[in-house]
């Protein structure tokens, strides 16, 4: 596009081209020339920055682009940069985490008119008609998706459980237990995630916690070690609440109530219902799930737009070298975790609405697992009988993938081996050896 003398047009037009791409736009408000030098060095005219910025903002929200507003703070930017190579690119990182403006604030806050905020819904008091309307979309042969999500985020977001009890229970009628277990299902997804929180946008998510019976260990150890071990990416970040909540009483949540524990735990509180459960109870039950809220800072600043360009999609399945990294820095954390933490398993890092199909997967493999580990058992206790008043000792050596178990007895006397392929190894090498340990004594060569 061939450039004018008038930076002001310039900046309305790439505005104006790239709308159509963009979802939602970060400005940064800077209050004196000082604390725009700081963050952007070399730019001093505060004037013209603001004027830009106003009439970007503007033709963005004309066009239907969400906006977002943070203040400038030089105090915040210089702690952020310290440690930090100092690139145009860590510059326009940094986010001011104490809050953005979002909706007709930051619109007031960029010098554009907040009118041009999308105003609220306007849901009619009767919740026959919408609940009508809400299943229709959700039942529809060519369901318009996208317009179904919105009525229920509309319901959602005012509060009217009238409205989605009424259509669950219209879909047991038309469509069976299933189906409204179905429909259920979606509007909670629905709710655990909002334009709520620090960053304008957050979510629910669950770490459940396979429970050694003999002692519940601290969920404040395992949030610490969790947070610690690299496992996110760095424009998200995770607010666990203290203590345990139990699986049953998460799924007990309906859409409503998940979204006021989502709003709740966006705010910084601790959520209205849903008190930490009793340790002796999720003892018995051997399941508990530390629940987060992950707030979302992924949200483009104007200037990362026109100096890269919009944000890209996602590419495809495979996992880029990042998440590689992080998914193997989450496994070094669990196993730790298991060996540190009297042999709890933390699984998956979830939504709230996955953590029973999480702890499903878990027992189905568990299953598995145990299944196998009771083929060695009985391996081990069998050599015994082989080798009477004679204490037995066991040598393990990695084959391929698998493993191969050699018993001897503490005189040096081989008494039998079993070898364990790969495809039927029940769990990792180190998980086996670690419970084999448990009942015979592990070591390295054979005795003499």
């Amino acid at each position: 596009m061939p450039q004018s003398l008038d930076p002001l047009d310039d900046a309305v037009a790439l505005a104006r081209d790239l709308a159509p791409e963009l979802s939602a736009v970060l400005f940064t408000v800077f209050p004196d020339s000082d604390t725009l030098d700081t963050l952007r060095p070399g730019e001093t005219d505060l004037a013209m920055v603001a004027l830009v910025t106003a009439a970007v903002a503007a033709e963005l929200a004309e066009a239907g682009v969400r906006l977002f507003a943070q203040r400038a703070d030089r105090a915040a930017f210089r702690r952020w940069m310290v440690g930090r190579p100092d690139t145009a690119e860590n510059r326009l990182a940094w986010r001011n985490r104490t809050g953005l403006l979002g909706g007709a604030a930051a619109l007031e806050a960029l010098g554009v008119d907040p009118a041009l905020a999308p105003p609220p819904p306007r849901l009619g008091k009767a919740p026959g008609p919408l609940a009508d309307r809400l299943l229709d979309g959700y039942t529809d042969e060519d369901p318009d998706r996208a317009a179904f999500e919105d009525l229920a985020e509309d319901c959602i977001a005012a509060g009217r459980g009238d409205v989605l009890d009424l259509a669950i229970r219209k879909a047991g009628d038309s469509l069976g237990e299933a189906g409204a277990a179905d429909l259920r299902a979606d509007l909670r997804g629905l709710a655990e995630a909002a334009e709520l929180g620090p960053s304008g946008w957050a979510e629910l998510v669950a770490l459940p916690v396979a429970l050694p019976p003999a002692d519940v260990p601290d969920a404040a150890d395992i949030v610490a070690g969790v947070l610690a071990a690299g496992v996110l990416p760095p424009n998200v970040e995770v607010r666990f609440l203290p203590g345990w909540r139990a699986p049953e009483a998460l799924a007990a949540l309906e859409p409503i109530a998940v979204r006021r524990v989502l709003a709740d735990m966006a705010a910084g509180g601790e959520p209205r219902g849903l008190p930490p459960a009793d340790k002796d109870d999720l003892a018995a039950t051997g399941f508990g799930v530390l629940l987060g809220v992950q707030i979302d800072w992924s949200t483009p600043t104007w200037e990362e737009i026109v100096a890269k360009g919009p944000p890209d999609e996602p590419d495809g399945d495979e996992p880029t070298p990042a998440e590689a990294a992080r998914e193997a820095a989450f496994e070094r954390w669990r196993s730790d975790t298991f060996r540190t933490g009297g042999g709890c398993v933390p699984l998956s890092l979830v939504s709230l609405s996955e953590v029973d199909a999480e702890i499903a997967d878990f027992m189905e493999e568990a299953g598995q697992q145990v299944s196998g580990l009771e083929e060695i058992r009985a391996f081990v206790a069998m050599t015994r009988r082989e080798a009477p008043g004679e204490d037995v000792v066991c040598v393990p050596a990695m084959v391929g993938g698998g493993l191969e178990l050699s018993v001897y007895t503490t005189a040096g006397r081989w008494v039998d081996s079993l070898a364990v392929p790969e495809d039927r190894m029940p769990a990792t090498a180190e998980e086996i050896l670690r419970v084999l340990g448990t009942y015979v004594t592990l070591v390295p060569r054979a005795p003499g």
